[in-house]
């Protein structure tokens, strides 16, 4: 994705990489919030301001001068600033009319993003009347055709400012030219570095990490935010808190953005402990921020922390009731209540105030599956997918969908999804070993249970399963072991109460070692057995056996050597025992 730089496109003040300027770097910030505020990029400028206000502020004589004014701007001052009061009040048409002949690049990139927000509010608006936002149907911004033939004259004679190509770029991805669109976007960055917009623009289409490094980005620190910003968004999170802290040492440690991506950062790797005591220092700092709260309220939800939910909520509702994230936060505070209908009503309320909110089409994808309404479901998780497809959460709650519906095929393919975009995430290895086994595919199913074993099972049920596995193809050495493996895992846990396999675990072992005439460690595991009500009886029955043929003198078997040893507690006396060496698949991924 080589970048296309020609004449007539110099860089504009290209900032360096370094942070040893720091002065400099605010006064750039400085200049690019008023820049970008006045051709109505609100977030660009929000962003730059939020950056700029974590530094030291400047003495007078400092400050950035206004940007310099040319004929051009002269001659178009009155049309641009009639028309920037009516977009600011949302009435785009209205700017774009008296904004019709302008030719100088701020009044002329104006003219264009209203007409394309004109377009864009015109069918949102149709979006959010015509149907409910699950049947949104194909209602297309009318613009988007118009403006890229008009924006790409002006490309190919590069008339385009930094700005002009981030419009031009945006309207590309809109019409689903994701090539051209990088392209584009990947040359505003190198034409107007400081313009955050474009540097989002490029992380939400970059895919992988193979993706990023055949792109030619230019080298200012910028790009150490938007690295941070896409590792974080890529699952890499090493990569991105090592960013992020680096950030930090540089001098921006005040920075509320950079503490909210740390604390989002946590989040996706389930740290939930830290990520939430950073959310609660966020709060103490910037107690009327909304962004980023539904990922806080996602962590509380988890946690099942209903008081503070519920406080979060209502403060949020005080703030400002109509935030897409607020809409979130409720709808998160009722789905754990159990009261999924009214759960689902709140994200369908923030859909209609934003349809492209990814957050909400997952969550509510979620409510749809606790009300066993799968075609609804697949509906909300693929609008998720639509708005980002990187969403591991969508893919993983269609492959369930699906689950439930009987289709293995469609579950293996969502699933492997899923399990691309979070390698490491043992939950997806489960979800996928279980597809594979429905399949009959039984080697693959091996594989993925031997993995999420190995990348650290969540839920502790990978172990069983493979036992099960191993049951199945009467490969009983392997299955005694991972039973022993799963027991040593849940004693050392203290988890045994909430774990109903062990009682499963115990009763393979009793009936295995019985088998190898292995008295002592049977009767071990019948004892246990017979704490378990639903293995009780067999266990029983199991000591009176070996009562049994102890007292017809048949002795404990010497010539097999027991392959397994059990947690002390567990074992009638300790018998010499080996270790059987585990599967080799660690290091196979399916």
């Amino acid at each position: 994705l080589a970048v296309r730089r020609g004449g007539g496109m110099a860089a504009v003040g290209l900032p360096g990489s370094d942070f040893s300027d720091l002065r400099e770097i605010k006064k750039q910030l400085l200049s690019v919030a008023e820049r970008s505020r006045e051709r109505g990029l609100q977030h660009s400028g929000k962003w730059a301001s939020e950056l700029a206000f974590a530094l030291d502020p400047l003495p007078l004589s400092e400050l950035p001068p206004p940007p310099a004014l040319t004929e051009e701007d002269a001659r178009d001052l009155d049309a641009y600033t009639l028309a920037k009061s009516y977009f600011d009040l949302k009435e785009y048409d209205r700017a774009a009319y008296f904004l019709r002949g302008c030719k100088s690049q701020k009044a002329y990139f104006l003219y264009m993003y209203s007409r394309y927000l004109s377009g864009e509010k015109k069918k949102d608006d149709e979006t959010v009347d015509s149907l409910g936002p699950l049947e949104k149907g194909q209602v297309k911004n009318e613009a988007l055709r118009e403006l890229r033939v008009e924006l790409s004259k002006k490309h190919k004679a590069r008339e385009l400012d930094g700005f002009g190509l981030y419009l031009y770029g945006v309207v590309l991805r809109k019409l689903d030219l994701v090539k051209e669109a990088i392209d584009v976007f990947v040359e505003a960055t190198h034409v107007l570095p400081l313009h955050w917009g474009a540097w989002l623009e490029l992380c939400n289409l970059i895919t992988d990490k193979e993706m990023l490094k055949f792109l030619s980005l230019p080298d200012t620190w910028m790009k150490e935010f938007f690295l941070a910003h896409i590792y974080t968004e890529l699952q890499l999170i090493e990569e991105a808190l090592q960013k992020y802290q680096s950030l930090i040492d540089a001098g921006f440690s005040k920075s509320t953005y950079i503490i909210s991506q740390i604390a989002v950062a946590y989040h996706n790797i389930r740290d939930i402990d830290k990520a939430l005591s950073i959310f609660n220092e966020l709060r103490k700092q910037d107690p009327y921020r909304i962004e980023n709260m539904d990922t806080f309220s996602n962590l509380l939800y988890v946690r099942s922390m209903k008081p503070e939910l519920s406080y979060l909520a209502h403060n949020l509702c005080e703030i400002d009731k109509y935030r897409v994230e607020t809409c979130c936060v409720i709808g998160n505070y009722y789905s754990l209540r159990s009261q999924h209908e009214k759960a689902a009503l709140y994200f369908q309320r923030a859909l209609k105030l934003n349809p492209r909110y990814l957050g909400a089409w997952t969550l509510m994808g979620h409510e749809y599956m606790e009300m066993k309404n799968t075609s609804a479901a697949i509906q909300a998780y693929r609008h998720a997918i639509e708005v980002n497809k990187r969403d591991y959460r969508a893919w993983y709650g269609l492959g369930q969908t699906y689950e439930i519906l009987k289709m293995p095929f469609y579950c293996l393919y969502y699933y492997r999804r899923a399990h691309q975009l979070r390698p490491n995430d043992s939950r997806m290895l489960v979800a996928l070993g279980e597809c594979y086994e429905k399949l009959n595919q039984l080697v693959e199913a091996k594989k993925c249970y031997w993995r999420a074993y190995a990348v650290g099972d969540v839920e502790k049920m990978a172990l069983v399963k493979l036992a099960k596995l191993h049951e199945q193809l009467n490969e009983s050495e392997q299955a005694a072991q991972c039973y022993i493996k799963y027991i040593q895992d849940i004693y050392s846990c203290g988890e045994i109460v909430e774990h109903l396999e062990i009682s499963t675990a115990f009763r393979y072992l009793a009936q295995y070692y019985f088998k190898c005439k292995l008295w002592d460690e049977a009767s071990a595991c019948a004892q246990k057995c017979c704490s378990f009500n639903d293995t009780r009886e067999e266990g029983k029955a199991l000591l009176r056996q070996i009562l049994q043929l102890r007292n017809q003198g048949e002795t404990s078997s010497t010539d097999i050597a027991a392959p397994f040893f059990l947690p002390v507690s567990l074992s009638a006396n300790n018998t010499p025992t080996r270790r059987v060496s585990p599967l080799n698949l660690s290091s196979v991924t399916p």
